[in-house]
């Protein structure tokens, strides 16, 4: 199996990498020596982190714009001359019940947090077979172990991105392509607030305000929960292990 126990100067692209758990992964792996592309639509505070970061390169791209995922891996690849780690962290939520999910809104998150990602793999696979190996990170969600109440659009995708990954993980596994999926719990971020959400449930916003029955993580707690790939090379990564129980759950 092709790990990455040593991660100085291989070659990472982290999308969502201006905020959040995109944020600390991108300085905890430029602590380690990581070679990063930097990837998100805020050109501004991109540039600004690779001011910050060493040996990182900031790349303006849309998750959701096809043509600009492709541009995006093909400019990491020119200017580092190969990829050794693609990391899918760009997303956004949508709370919405079933009945009142806005078809437009769930296109959205869909080519946000599902095609967008899938973009990106098929552009890096290609590349990492022919290197004899590579680490494919995709983030799904807590919510994707459950049945919640408004998070059916939302849950649905995250159920298909980890699906699609676990997927391509048997299929790429003679490549020595790794390709894994973490499962976030409520993290200390701007998701929350950048949740896109019904009408309906705005009343009720104190009620979902990003705290559950256990205290929300550090976008820096699940960074390091990420390197657990690098380490053991695992399918699923679960920000706590009481998670790995919780399939289906409705609670």
């Amino acid at each position: 199996m092709w790990l990455l126990m040593d991660l100085r100067d291989k070659v990472v692209i982290v999308t969502g990498a201006s905020s959040g758990i995109g944020l600390a992964l991108a300085r905890l792996l430029a602590g380690k020596g990581a070679k990063l592309t930097l990837v998100s639509r805020s050109k501004g505070k991109l540039e600004s982190l690779s001011r910050e970061l060493p040996h990182s390169f900031a790349v303006p791209a849309d998750m959701t714009q096809i043509p600009e995922i492709e541009q995006m891996v093909e400019r990491a690849k020119g200017h580092f001359g190969r990829i050794d780690v693609l990391i899918n962290c760009a997303g956004q939520g949508y709370d919405a019940p079933v009945e009142k999910t806005d078809i437009a809104t769930f296109r959205h998150i869909f080519e946000l947090d599902l095609v967008g990602p899938l973009v990106a793999m098929q552009k890096v696979i290609p590349l990492m077979r022919k290197q004899g190996g590579g680490t494919i990170i995709n983030f799904s969600s807590g919510t994707a172990l459950m049945y919640l109440p408004n998070n059916g659009a939302y849950s649905a995708v995250k159920r298909a991105i980890a699906n699609i990954s676990l997927t391509a993980r048997e299929e790429l596994k003679g490549d020595n392509i790794i390709v894994s999926v973490v499962y976030p719990y409520i993290t200390l971020t701007d998701f929350e607030k950048n949740t896109i959400k019904d009408p309906s449930l705005m009343v009720e916003e104190e009620k979902t305000d990003g705290t559950g029955p256990f205290p929300a993580d550090t976008a820096e707690y699940v960074a390091q929960k990420v390197l657990e790939v690098f380490e053991t090379g695992e399918a699923e990564i679960f920000a706590h292990d009481w998670m790995k129980g919780r399939a289906n759950d409705t609670t």
